[in-house]
């Protein structure tokens, strides 16, 4: 009749109609936006297939469901109809089951592919350090950005981004950072010297520059601005459990605060998103230093202040190359005698600011009263158990200026978690007229993954779906 409505046809991977059947008024049915997606919880179809029939029987047949006018209809509790058309089949099919035969499938194709690419000399696999996405790891992915996303939302923050393909000059900073060595860089048909990005930062200098105002500096935005991103960088590294040459990382930065009330926001929602995913301040710490404290120490050790940024980077690598490489690297590079340098690295061993404070000599100096200061606020904003005073941690890149932190596994199995610090000179760098106070941190997507599959708190991701509708005959499309 008039009433009528046809059912439309979509791929199986993501069937949605609206019907309407004679004499009932039935809103319409719908697949969810997140079907494959992000799990949920309550009853829900996990899988069709087509009804049984004469011609069409086998092992692992789906059940026959009703039919109704040549419709197929599959719904899931959740949303029936509501008017009085009743839901006509419903059943659920074990997308464990599958998954693992979709898994083993793929695991058998890859070693056949594996074997053909060895004779034909083409290799199937993905470039090194790099990874493909099958549809159970894009659930993965899709669930954690989430996650990310919500986090920032929470605290306020909008999302940006910007090109994958940066110019090379971009990078190119001071005290020869690792960074400047591991970039992917090259030449464009153009002639111009551009790279895939190995971190976000920069790009975000370089978008903040473009509010800036030529005559005054002054930025023509309402500050703060909270931005957060999730780019894909790239860097030609050793790759490890936890570490790729490319990969995802969460950054959030605040421009135009100062005070250390910006670090505390930024590790309030390190702890948030932590929280979010079933971790506890029992899994992770967050080591907590700052460059202005460390700045204090090397000026009265008579390290230069053109010097400092490129002893940070020396520094930085104590946890790699030991106490006695560091002390060398800081005489021969540095030019400080053994015995200050000695000191210097003692100092980095202190377990408590104020140890640390008395060993390099620095006292009750404005440095270490506005570190103290962010533990203090840690403790009102409830996440003190988190943090740690650790004088070793400087961060490689020469651009943080302040406190800078560092998450790391409890366990002593992972790499560092995330990190980031304060970037009041950043912008400088790249024109801007006067000192624009900046704070951040990054967040890789592969370790945080690694840590939730050690921790055995990563959710199942089976694919799922909400409401099929679904044409009988071709009589119906």
């Amino acid at each position: 009749g008039a009433g009528q409505r046809a059912a439309a046809v979509a791929a199986p991977a993501a069937l949605g109609a609206a019907f309407m059947a004679a004499g009932h008024c039935c809103s319409a049915a719908r697949v969810s936006r997140q079907a494959f997606a992000t799990p949920r919880q309550g009853p829900a179809l996990r899988g069709f297939a087509r009804p049984r029939t004469a011609a069409a029987s086998g092992a692992g047949a789906a059940p026959a469901a009703a039919l109704l006018g040549g419709v197929v209809l599959a719904a899931s509790l959740r949303g029936r109809c509501g008017s009085a058309v009743p839901v006509l089949s419903r059943w659920r099919c074990r997308a464990s089951v599958a998954s693992a035969t979709s898994r083993s499938a793929s695991s058998k194709a890859e070693k056949n592919g594996s074997a053909e690419a060895a004779e034909s000399g083409f290799s199937l696999d993905p470039p090194s350090g790099t990874r493909d996405f099958f549809p159970e790891e894009m659930r993965q992915q899709r669930w954690l950005f989430d996650r990310f996303r919500e986090t920032a939302s929470l605290y306020g923050f909008q999302e940006y981004d910007a090109p994958v393909l940066e110019n090379e000059e971009l990078y190119k900073r001071k005290a020869g950072e690792e960074i400047t060595e591991q970039m992917y860089n090259f030449r464009d048909k153009e002639g111009a010297a551009v790279t895939l990005r190995p971190e976000m930062t920069p790009s975000l200098a370089r978008m903040v520059l473009q509010l800036m105002r030529a005559e005054t500096g002054a930025i023509a935005a309402v500050l703060p601005l909270k931005w957060y991103a999730i780019p894909q960088c790239w860097r030609f590294e050793t790759t490890q459990r936890g570490r790729k040459r490319e990969h995802y990382q969460w950054n959030m930065d605040i421009v135009g605060v100062a005070s250390v009330t910006a670090e505390a926001e930024l590790l309030s929602a390190v702890v948030t998103f932590f929280e979010s995913v079933g971790i506890t301040s029992k899994d992770i710490g967050l080591k907590i230093n700052s460059r202005k404290v460390l700045g204090a120490v090397l000026t009265k050790a008579g390290v230069p202040l053109d010097r400092f940024a490129e002893t940070c980077v020396i520094i930085d690598k104590l946890d790699k190359i030991g106490p006695e490489a560091v002390q060398k690297e800081l005489t021969d590079k540095v030019g400080l005698p053994a015995e200050v340098g000695g000191t210097v690295v003692a100092a980095m061993g202190a377990k408590s600011l104020e140890e640390f404070a008395e060993l390099a000599g620095v006292g009750e100096s404005e440095e270490v009263m506005e570190l103290r200061k962010l533990f203090e606020l840690a403790e009102d904003y409830g996440f003190a158990d988190w943090l740690q005073f650790d004088a070793s941690v400087v961060r490689g890149l020469a651009y943080y200026t302040g406190v800078v932190f560092e998450g790391f596994d409890r366990a002593g199995v992972l790499r560092a978690v995330c990190g980031g610090g304060r970037y009041d000179k950043l912008l400088e760098l790249y024109g801007s007229k006067k000192e624009v106070p900046c704070v951040g941190f990054g967040f890789g997507d592969c370790v945080i993954m690694e840590l939730l599959k050690e921790r055995k708190v990563l959710p199942s991701f089976a694919p799922s779906v909400d409401f099929v509708v679904a044409a009988y005959n071709t009589d119906m499309l």
